[in-house]
């Protein structure tokens, strides 16, 4: 028979006096952090058929809200930054790679470019989601972000159309991995009542990297600065710059508790958790360790892939519908219009290529308060109705933004004030695709489970999405570009409709509750 282990026996949180912490040599994933007051060395491994009951999860949701979780926030959720920050040069710097001085680049091939790196994207998500849940968050989060590191450097090195689609593809592989074990790792480590809003927030976050590639772009396409042959180069390691801030910052990241107690490393998994617990709260204070309640759990060492797809078209195959409606909406939504943004400005409206800067930054403002601001009424009023309502919104004041463009009613400053408004509800309810993704499914296949969705939604929404409007936008007409801002609000409405029906209410709740992880014991 399985051996069953409690943990409920272990040390309860009284006072630093009584509570024996794990040594730093107990924790190697803990990286560089201050190493704890000194206790017994607890042992990482564990049968893998063994069975454990243990209080971690509702010990990590009843934490308050303490340094440990504001790194988490800084150190992973930067990735958003670095995406909104590759996302908004490359559109930012469209006009000038058009340049024969430059790469020489036409309407079309920026489009191209900009599918390739939605490609990779898509192809990194699912490699290194299928990784995250068989080896771990924390090795997977170092992965990614040096395969983004390498990549974006070598993008400012680009010689013609093929090396520069093929870089800022493995660019797109390096960022899709990272969606992955980041939003997993930090959906398991953030408490419950706050996770809606901490996770919008975080999301939001891509649009302080917009602003950041916007100001850039400003200064670097400046011909009186600097010449924007070189420009463009410089722009592009900015990012190479910005990742290598963070994949430092990452050595202080645990493994994820949740993660290990299920892969045969409940130990490891407790010290940890104690070890956050005494980072988090204050001295003396704690509770009795009974009044937690358990979960018992099969250990494992991974998910075969069959499990997976029962889980996804089974199983759940409600919530795939939903989700997959919810993230191909958004992709379609978001890459369609952004990557071309730079385009329409210089096209339909004759903007200089070394101003698109100045019109992105009130655009970036936009999508980044959206999340912030509304984020926690998807705690309070709940997901159901404010995924519902964003993705309406969004869907319907873009329709009246095309209809206005199509008959030359815009310019450049209103089209831009009119894309401000609209976003700011379209980027909380992206953000809340990546949410609803990320805690709807089981803990055992979270990772390869946003891997999935943000490959299926945005290989549907986000390939196709910058080539078609870079094709529209050839043709030199407006109402053929605002047919296609009339699929993407559409898409938007369609999505918040099946939301309202179908939506899971998984505010302030356990992500065990939530979903029951497969290995679930009753």
């Amino acid at each position: 028979m399985p051996r069953t282990q409690s943990w409920g026996e272990s040390p309860a949180r009284t006072s630093d006096a009584q509570q024996a912490l794990p040594t730093q040599d107990a924790l190697p994933e803990l990286g560089a952090l201050p190493p704890p007051p000194p206790g017994q060395p607890v042992s990482s491994s564990q049968p893998a058929a063994a069975i454990v009951e243990t209080d971690i999860p509702a010990r990590l949701d009843d934490l308050p809200w303490g340094r440990f979780h504001t790194l988490v926030v800084v150190a992973l959720g930067v990735t958003w930054i670095l995406d909104g920050l590759e996302v908004t040069l490359a559109g930012a710097l469209s006009g000038t790679l058009k340049d024969g001085a430059t790469l020489g680049l036409s309407n079309s091939e920026i489009g191209r470019a900009g599918s390739a790196y939605i490609a990779g994207a898509v192809l990194g998500a699912l490699f290194f989601g299928w990784l995250t849940d068989r080896l771990g968050r924390r090795k997977l989060f170092f992965i990614t972000i040096a395969v983004y590191l390498t990549a974006t450097a070598a993008t400012a090195l680009s010689w013609n159309f093929w090396s520069f689609a093929l870089f800022r593809m493995l660019t797109g592989a390096g960022i899709g991995g990272e969606y992955t074990a980041i939003n997993s790792t930090i959906q398991e480590l953030i408490p419950a009542r706050v996770r809606g809003w901490s996770d919008l927030a975080i999301n939001g976050s891509f649009w302080i990297g917009a602003a950041l590639g916007a100001a850039g772009s400003i200064v670097l396409l400046d011909p009186a600065i600097i010449d924007p042959a070189i420009g463009w180069r410089l722009a592009f390691l900015i990012g190479a710059a910005l990742g290598l801030v963070i994949f430092v910052m990452r050595f202080w990241i645990p493994e994820s508790p949740r993660w290990l107690m299920t892969h045969g490393q409940a130990q490891r998994a407790d010290a940890i958790v104690a070890w956050v617990e005494h980072q988090s709260l204050p001295p003396g204070h704690g509770a009795p360790r009974a009044r937690f309640p358990k979960v018992k759990l099969r250990m494992r060492t991974h998910t075969p892939l069959r499990e997976v797809v029962r889980a996804l078209l089974g199983t759940y195959r409600q919530r795939t519908f939903v989700g997959l409606s919810l993230m191909a909406a958004q992709a379609f939504f978001y890459n369609a219009i952004f990557f071309t943004y730079a385009l329409i400005l210089t096209d339909f409206y004759g903007v200089p290529a070394g101003r698109i800067g100045w019109f992105i930054l009130p655009f970036a403002a936009g999508n980044f308060l959206g999340p912030l601001v509304l984020g926690r009424l998807f705690d309070t009023h709940g997901r159901r109705f404010m995924i519902s309502l964003t993705y309406a919104v969004s869907g319907l004041l873009l329709t009246f933004t095309g209809y206005l463009f199509s008959i030359g009613l815009m310019t450049a400053e209103t089209q831009t004030m009119a894309w401000m408004i609209t976003f700011f509800f379209a980027s909380a309810a992206a953000s809340s695709a990546y949410l609803t993704v990320s805690e709807t499914f089981p803990l055992e296949i979270r990772a390869l489970a946003i891997a999935f969705f943000y490959a299926i939604g945005t290989g549907i929404g986000g390939v196709a999405g910058p080539w078609l409007f870079g094709t529209l936008i050839d043709t030199g007409s407006r109402p053929s570009v605002a047919a296609g801002y009339f699929l993407g609000s559409a898409l938007m409405i369609a999505a918040g409709l099946i939301e309202w029906r179908w939506g899971v209410a998984a505010e302030r709740k356990p992500l065990e509750s939530v979903a029951q992880p497969l290995g679930f014991i009753e």
